[in-house]
């Protein structure tokens, strides 16, 4: 039986390519299992696990390529002897890995070496960018909920004690730790 995975690393990236990889590959629908927001992490990848808990012996774990199951050299062989452990085969798109071939063995070490490479020029270009944009002044967090007039007013409410911080929150229609949040903001910016 072929058990499918695929897997993004963000909300807004789609699953739909490799889930049409999958079923060109042959494996049903309802035998496919995915992941989304799992960035580089191994952890926090219950659809991971359940594809491996789901491998009986004979089955194959197919991914339509390295990357999405693993994006390290470590990761990737832990998880290719989590699957054969439990007797099943791994099937890298159209090739099955054969872990007893040395070209075989040899191929999936060099793929897994690309894709961690891969990965770490993704976030060396990402912390180079906001290194720039930090640098430029264009990254400064998101902006405050409440205008520069509406924090004043908050926070003369907060200290003549006309309101609890839970009066506040509802009042601004805001959360009582943008409340917390607010009060400490004027608080820096106050002219002394």
């Amino acid at each position: 039986m072929l058990i499918g995975y695929a897997r993004v690393s963000t909300e807004r990236q789609d699953l739909a390519a490799q889930l049409k990889g999958l079923a060109d590959l042959g494996v049903a629908a309802e035998r496919i299992y995915t992941d989304k927001r799992t960035g580089r992490s191994m952890k926090d990848r219950p659809g991971l696990a359940q594809a491996i808990a789901a491998l009986r012996p004979g089955d194959v774990l197919v991914v339509t390529k390295l990357d999405r199951l693993a994006r390290s050299v470590p990761d990737a062989r832990d998880l290719v002897g989590q699957v054969y452990e439990r007797g099943a085969a791994l099937q890298l798109g159209p090739s099955l890995h054969d872990p007893e071939d040395p070209v075989g063995k040899f191929l999936f070490n060099a793929l897994a070496m690309v894709a961690e490479f891969e990965a770490d020029l993704n976030r060396q270009r990402t912390m180079e960018g906001l290194a720039i944009a930090r640098a430029q002044g264009r990254l400064r967090g998101k902006p405050p909920k409440l205008n520069e007039r509406r924090t004043r007013k908050l926070l003369e409410e907060y200290e003549a004690g006309e309101a609890t911080v839970a009066q506040l929150a509802d009042d601004y229609a805001v959360s009582r730790a943008t409340v917390y949040r607010t009060i400490q903001r004027a608080k820096r910016i106050r002219p002394q």
